[in-house]
C-alpha cells in the first residue's frame, strides 16, 4: 500500500479540521502510486465542498517550490469547467500544509475509472478535452520547465551507457543516439502552454466514453501543446504487443483537432516529437531497469515498450497528420 508515513485517526481528524470540508468520517489508505502516501477521505462536507477528496502527503520525488504551480494548475483549470479536481485551501486559503515535515493537500476526489484498453470512442473523447485544457491553460500565469525534456533523455540514456543498456536488450543502446538527435530539436517556435506531459490512461477517469477526470499533475509543464498530444498518443494507441492501433489514433487527433486545429509546423513535426515523447519512457524505464535490485518485490516495466513504439513513429509517423 502506497502509505509510507502513518498517520493516527486523531492527526486525519486534526488535519481535514482546518479545511470548511465538514468533520472527518472516514480515511482509507490508496495502494496505487509509488511516490507518495494518499488517503481516500470523507467527511460530513459543507457547503459545496463536496464529502469524498484524496490527501496527498509528498514523499518523494518533488520539489515543494512546484506545488504553487501545480496546486494553482489544477485551481485554474477547474474554474475554466475543465474535468480536473479542485484543490481545496484550508482556513487560512493555502493550497497546502506541512504534517509531519512534509507536504500535504486535500484534492476534490473526482468519480469514473481509468480504461485498461482505451477503445476508438474513449480516445476521440478525450482529443477535444486535451485540446480545452491547452486553451484553457494559456493565460495561466506561472511557469515550469520541463525536467523530462528531450535533452534530459539524452542525458539520462548516456548516464546509463551502451554496456549498461545491452545488458537490458541489445537494441536499446541504438536509442543513445536517437536521443541526441531529438535533444538537438529545436521546438521553441511552436506553440505554447500549459501541458499533463503524462496523460496516459491510469490518469484519465472515464464513465462510459465520457472523461470524468484528468489527475496527477505532477509533470504538467510549460511547453509545445503538439508534445502533451504526442506524449497521449503514445500512450493511448498502441496494444499490448505495441501495434500501432490506427483506429484511436486517428479518433484522438480528429478530436482534438475538432477544438484546436494544428499548425502546419506542429504537423510537419509531429513524427519528430513524438519520436522524442517515446525516448523520455525509454529512457526513465531502462534507469529504473538498471537502478532495481532483481530480487526487489517490483515489477520493473520494459523500456523496449517504448522503443518500439519509436520504430513505430520512425517508420510511419510522417503519414499519421496526411490530409
Amino acid at each position: 500500500m502506497a502509505v509510507y508515513t502513518h498517520l493516527g485517526a486523531e492527526d486525519l481528524a486534526r488535519l481535514i479540521s482546518e479545511y470548511d470540508v465538514g468533520e472527518l468520517v472516514s480515511a482509507k489508505g490508496i495502494a496505487e502510486g509509488v511516490s507518495n502516501s494518499n488517503w481516500l477521505v470523507e467527511t460530513t462536507g459543507t457547503g459545496d465542498s463536496g464529502t469524498r477528496f484524496i490527501l496527498t502527503l509528498y514523499e518523494r520525488r518533488i520539489d515543494y517550490a512546484d506545488l504553487p504551480y501545480f496546486l494553482g494548475l489544477l485551481d485554474h483549470l477547474a474554474a475554466k469547467a475543465c474535468p480536473v479536481p479542485r484543490t481545496m485551501h484550508d482556513r487560512s486559503g493555502a493550497s497546502w500544509r506541512m504534517v509531519e515535515g512534509k507536504a500535504a493537500a486535500l484534492i476534490e476526489f473526482l468519480p469514473g475509472v481509468s480504461p485498461t484498453r482505451p477503445t476508438p470512442a474513449q480516445a476521440r473523447e478525450l482529443g477535444p478535452v486535451l485540446a480545452n485544457l491547452h486553451l484553457a491553460a494559456a493565460d495561466f500565469p506561472q511557469t515550469r520547465a520541463n525536467g523530462t525534456d528531450f535533452a534530459a533523455s539524452a542525458a539520462i540514456l548516456g548516464k546509463c551507457g551502451a554496456q549498461a543498456l545491452a545488458t537490458i536488450d541489445a537494441r536499446l543502446p541504438a536509442m543513445l543516439a536517437h536521443a541526441q538527435a531529438a535533444a538537438a530539436l529545436d521546438l521553441s517556435a511552436l506553440p505554447q502552454s500549459q501541458t499533463h506531459t503524462d496523460l496516459f490512461p491510469d490518469n484519465v477517469l472515464m464513465l462510459g466514453d465520457r472523461v470524468t477526470g484528468l489527475i496527477d499533475f505532477y509533470f504538467a509543464c510549460t511547453g509545445p501543446m503538439v508534445l502533451d498530444l504526442a506524449v497521449t498518443h503514445a500512450a493511448w494507441c498502441f496494444d499490448a504487443s505495441n501495434a500501432y492501433r490506427a483506429d484511436c489514433g486517428a479518433a484522438l487527433i480528429e478530436g482534438y483537432q475538432s477544438v484546436r486545429r494544428l499548425t502546419q509546423q506542429e504537423r510537419a513535426l509531429f513524427a519528430d516529437v513524438a519520436m522524442g515523447a517515446c525516448l523520455r519512457f525509454v529512457a526513465s524505464r531502462a534507469e529504473d531497469w538498471l537502478e532495481t535490485p532483481d530480487d526487489a518485490l517490483v515489477t520493473r516495466k520494459d523500456p523496449m515498450q517504448f522503443a518500439q513504439r519509436w520504430q513505430f513513429y520512425h517508420d510511419h509517423g510522417a503519414g499519421l497528420l496526411a490530409g
